[in-house]
């Protein structure tokens, strides 16, 4: 019988990466301005400045740079932005994805509601508006927020690349995997009663 060949490499650990956030994904959750315009125009929402709270969100994280120069190094500088960053685009995609579902909670009562067998989705009392309705209105107020939010975070996108040089890139974290730390520590553990 052959004996099973063992190789002398050990095995490498594979460590998980839990992926961070895009810019890219922002932009296909939240609506563009175009899209804004159009929510506010049809539910008489107010008109975003959406260039205004780009550009503010951009001198923002110049001017914060610029305050921590003398006191981070590039690399520090980096990496508070990065994290700054982060943040920012971060919130916007949560918004855009909340504002996904309620755009999908709205299509669905609103096809419901069009149906005329269905008493549950008839229009409410004189004075109140259908169900239907109020998840229409509650998904425009979610895409202005949504939109709000990407511009902020590309303003802050556009920022990073100015004070940095670079393009911003979302940091991909280590998934964090308790039970190995806890095996671990266990093993050690064991192996001291052996001391």
């Amino acid at each position: 019988m052959a004996q099973p060949t063992t190789s002398s490499r050990q095995s490498a650990r594979v460590v998980e990466r839990r992926k961070g956030v895009t810019i890219e994904m922002v932009r296909l959750t939240c609506p563009d301005s175009t899209q804004a315009l159009k929510i506010a125009e049809s539910f008489g929402t107010a008109v975003i400045d959406s260039d205004g709270i780009r550009d503010l969100h951009e001198r923002l994280v110049i001017e914060t740079a610029d305050a921590l120069g003398d006191g981070l190094g590039d690399k520090a500088m980096q990496i508070h932005l990065q994290r700054i960053v982060g943040a920012f685009v971060g919130s916007a995609h949560g918004a855009g994805q909340f504002y996904s579902r309620a755009v999908t909670e709205a299509r669905d009562a609103t096809a419901k509601a069009a149906n005329d067998v269905r008493d549950e989705d008839l229009d409410g009392p004189v004075g109140y508006d259908s169900a239907a309705q109020r998840k229409r209105e509650f998904a425009a107020d979610m895409g202005v927020q949504a939109h709000s939010l990407r511009m902020a975070a590309e303003g802050a996108v556009a920022a990073y690349a100015q004070v940095i040089g670079e393009a911003w890139k979302h940091f991909d974290r280590p998934v964090e995997q308790p039970g190995h730390s806890l095996n671990r520590k266990a093993a050690e553990a064991q192996i001291s009663a052996f001391d």
